[in-house]
């Protein structure tokens, strides 16, 4: 793996794809569940018509955070200064669950820069009061103590795949240990920051996702004019995971609808 120094840590990231500036760039930010390497049934199709960049953000993989350092308060800084070393001007953003908050956060800041968003079931942290109570409302009314490794993939999914299942969880597992908590899906930027989103954001979610379902995305969108929202069924948590052939389908169709 390829290390770059971004704000004071060394940044794990791949980079994938046709010579540079002769195709458009692709971002993709993993979820709380995994690291750089979640993405491997995207690259192989991707990365044929794009230039893909896959990272790991501080903390998880080998992007090690510093003692006592910010977390995820600077994942969106911690993605510009990526893609400013890797000379990444404008590029599409696929996000997945905790990286919709690096997504959101980044292009708010800086929504020239971004082409296009796919939030992948998340609602980007978004800070909306009736987004956030929604979340608040589910998860108390659904608790559920398996932890994230489970709640991410649905049920039918490990019966049918068990050696999916475990590579899912090895992947989190090879992770640094580290407490997020629930705050990750919490106060992301909300009211007119968010109407600054110009630029096409879809959203994907899968229908039996439990973490955040697609009344709740479907919610978010409203808040983004021109949004739109795919529901993936018999799909979980990780519908770029459990149906990668699907989700790459409808980000490839987003991305470039011709």
């Amino acid at each position: 793996m390829s290390k770059i120094d971004v704000n004071g840590i060394k940044m794990e990231y791949q980079r994938y794809g046709p010579e540079r500036n002769e195709a458009e760039s692709i971002v993709f930010a993993h979820g709380a569940g995994g690291n750089l390497l979640s993405w491997f049934q995207q690259i192989p199709y991707f990365s044929r018509k794009y230039d893909c960049v896959v990272f790991s953000h501080r903390g998880f993989g080998h992007s090690y955070d510093l003692e006592n350092g910010p977390g995820m308060e600077s994942f969106s800084d911690d993605l510009r200064g990526l893609v400013d070393s890797l000379g990444i001007d404008r590029f599409h953003l696929v996000a997945q669950s905790m990286g919709g908050r690096t997504a959101l956060g980044f292009a708010v800041k800086y929504p020239e820069r971004v082409l296009s968003i796919t939030f992948a079931d998340t609602t980007g942290a978004m800070g909306e009061p009736d987004v956030e109570m929604a979340l608040t409302d589910w998860r108390e009314s659904h608790p559920d103590t398996r932890g994230i490794g489970f709640r991410a993939l649905s049920e039918g999914f490990r019966e049918r795949n068990p050696d999916m299942a475990n590579l899912y969880l090895q992947i989190q597992r090879s992770n640094p240990p580290r407490d997020m908590g629930g705050g990750i899906l919490y106060g992301g930027p909300k009211g007119a920051d968010v109407k600054k989103l110009t630029m096409p954001v879809q959203f994907i979610v899968g229908d039996e996702d439990e973490l955040t379902p697609p009344h709740i995305l479907k919610l978010a969108s409203k808040y983004i004019e021109g949004s739109e929202v795919t529901v993936i069924p018999d799909c979980g948590h990780s519908v770029y995971f459990e149906k990668p052939d699907i989700f790459n389908f409808e980000v490839a169709r987003f991305i470039d609808p011709q």
